[in-house]
């Protein structure tokens, strides 16, 4: 799953990006409410973490930009206002959920999770390719009836394989879709992961799914 953060506060951004990552999302920041939109556009984000007060831009006007494009990822508002005025206007904005600063990770980690869940049941029916099925919404994963068990990272990687069968997935593409905006591409981390998500779904079965495509990335087929 990857969420954009938009939040102008480095330590609040710093705190809020690496406990999400520890809990393995991919995590891209926007420091203000113009990189907001620009990286809300593009639509490659499961959840949107917005700040209300944002210099360039407040958060209310980002959120309706994006509802105005018709981006319909969901949205979870931070802000230090909790009057009931507020809430309302930004709820009739187009926000899914909203939390008071200062909050407990905990909380908001619960509420990320709503969030995802939501939309998970919201857009996917079951995906399967041969034997082997992935629910969004239960986050659960089979291949010839037994369970097989995925890190985060995994499940987000082979989420993007399955919703996308028979397409060769380039390395860039997987960076771009699994991991975030500073991913080093110059490491071999998605190389390892890819291996890892291979002997899980793969190893002792038949037909062999997960194929490599020499000199341009992976394919996941069923041939």
């Amino acid at each position: 799953m990857r969420i954009l953060l938009v939040e102008d506060d480095k330590k609040v951004a710093s705190f809020i990006h690496k406990g999400l990552e520890e809990e393995g999302y991919a995590v891209d920041v926007a420091a203000d409410g113009e990189a907001g939109v620009l990286m809300g556009l593009d639509r490659l984000h499961d959840l949107v973490i917005l700040d209300v007060m944002l210099p360039k831009k407040p958060g209310f006007q980002v959120l309706r930009e994006l509802r105005q494009a018709r981006v319909a990822t969901p949205v979870l508002l931070l802000t230090a206002r909790d009057t009931v005025e507020d809430k309302v206007q930004g709820l009739d904005a187009g926000a899914d959920d909203y939390l008071t600063k200062p909050f407990a990770f905990a909380e908001l980690l619960a509420r990320v999770r709503a969030l995802l869940r939501r939309r998970a049941e919201a857009r996917a029916p079951k995906l399967q390719l041969a034997d082997l099925v992935l629910d969004p919404a239960t986050r659960s994963v089979t291949r010839g009836g037994a369970p097989i068990t995925l890190t985060n990272r995994e499940f987000a990687l082979l989420e993007y394989f399955l919703r996308n069968p028979g397409r060769v997935l380039s390395r860039s593409m997987i960076a771009d879709h699994v991991w975030d905006y500073n991913f080093d591409t110059g490491t071999n981390i998605i190389d390892v992961y890819v291996n890892y998500l291979r002997k899980k779904i793969d190893a002792g079965r038949e037909p062999k799914l997960l194929h490599t495509v020499r000199g341009a990335g992976y394919v996941l087929k069923a041939e």
